[in-house]
């Protein structure tokens, strides 16, 4: 049976990394917190609000951050314990929704629409990760991913906003056109080129001028996000013939051994969760998504499998060196496919082009 209503909710850790640190150090509660390598190109992976207030953010150059706020606790960032409270977290929501989508290691959509209670059933999601992990979720819901993912983010930290699509509209209207997903800052120049510096504006703005400016289909995409119009489905990811792993950082990483780390960590993982399940494989895969969105992938098969962390690791920071992003990196991903009990594998030694998806 098709529901009668959609009902999607957008769940978002706040300050993700920094909640992990505080948990790991809850001596440094109440304290400026601000996570970031150590590089001369170090940027800020995040930073605990009592940072923000000193004009700390994500992205900013690390030696910014400590000149803005010199009494600030700084610690390296360690994705290895992030993608285990990552998995803490979404282990107990997927308990208990069965339809999940995962945008990021903290952050993901889920379908409510086949739920009675939807609004009750997150808010005991809310009281439970808080009290099992010490994380706070925003929750955003409406009956797009467009309105729920606008609406958590806008109302952070500790949100839990609903917001009908014709309410969104009429909220959102005086906000910047940059609060609509999809609308980056590029997009916003050319936007602002135009006189359309709002969503309001930009719901009054004629066809006529955005097709002129951007082509009939991107002038029609532009004017149905800042009308909330969003049918896009919560789709689960699958995966059947391999495992992979993936960070998405919250601010671009230029910092080489920030990089490596995140690399490592993931591989670890695969190589767990290989053993775990009694699994080797021949394939290890990188993909790499540049600050600009170019998203590049590099694999090699070897000539016997494996459930080695170490080597997982080893050939995934050897593709990643032989590619060396000349760009700051958006997102990292680490996948290993071509297990031992496939049928049809490919013979030893010969070359795979492992695609991942983008």
């Amino acid at each position: 049976m098709v529901p009668t209503r959609r009902v999607i909710a957008h769940l978002d850790i706040d300050a993700f990394y920094a909640s992990v640190e505080l948990r790991r150090h809850p001596e440094l509660r109440g304290l400026p917190l601000i996570v970031a390598g150590s590089g001369p190109r170090a940027v800020v992976t995040t930073a605990s609000y009592e940072a923000r207030r000193f004009g700390v953010d994500s992205a900013m150059p690390a030696a910014r951050a400590r000149a803005l706020c010199p009494d600030a606790v700084v610690l390296a960032p360690d994705f290895e314990a992030y993608r285990r409270a990552s998995g803490e977290v979404w282990g107990l929501v997927r308990e208990r929704v069965a339809v999940i989508q995962h945008a990021g290691i903290d952050e993901a959509y889920l379908d409510l629409s086949e739920e009675p209670l939807p609004i009750a059933l997150l808010r005991g999601l809310v009281a439970l990760v808080r009290e099992r992990t010490a994380m706070t979720l925003s929750v955003g819901v409406g009956p797009s991913r467009l309105v729920a993912k606008t609406a958590s983010a806008s109302f952070k930290p500790a949100a839990f906003v609903a917001m009908s699509r014709e309410q969104a509209v009429a909220h959102f209207a005086g906000h910047p056109v940059r609060v609509l997903q999809g609308v980056g800052p590029k997009t916003a120049e050319r936007l602002a080129a135009l006189g359309l510096r709002t969503v309001g504006a930009l719901q009054a703005a004629p066809a006529e001028l955005l097709a002129a400016r951007f082509g009939e289909r991107m002038a029609a995409e532009l004017r149905a996000r800042a009308h909330f119009h969003d049918e896009s489905p919560v789709e689960p990811v699958r995966v059947a013939k391999s495992r992979s792993s993936e960070v998405t950082f919250p601010a671009d990483v230029s910092d080489a051994a920030t990089l490596e780390q995140a690399l490592a960590g993931m591989a670890g993982e695969l190589g767990e969760g290989l053993r775990a399940r009694g699994r080797r494989a021949r394939t290890i895969a990188i993909k790499v998504r540049l600050e600009d969105w170019t998203t590049v992938t590099r694999s090699r098969t070897i000539d016997g499998f494996t459930d080695s962390s170490e080597t997982i690791a080893a050939i995934a920071l050897e593709l990643f060196a032989a590619y060396a992003p000349a760009r700051p990196v958006r997102l990292l991903g680490v996948r290993v496919a071509s297990f031992e009990d496939e049928t049809g594998a490919p013979p030893q030694g010969a070359p795979v082009q492992l695609a991942l998806p983008l």
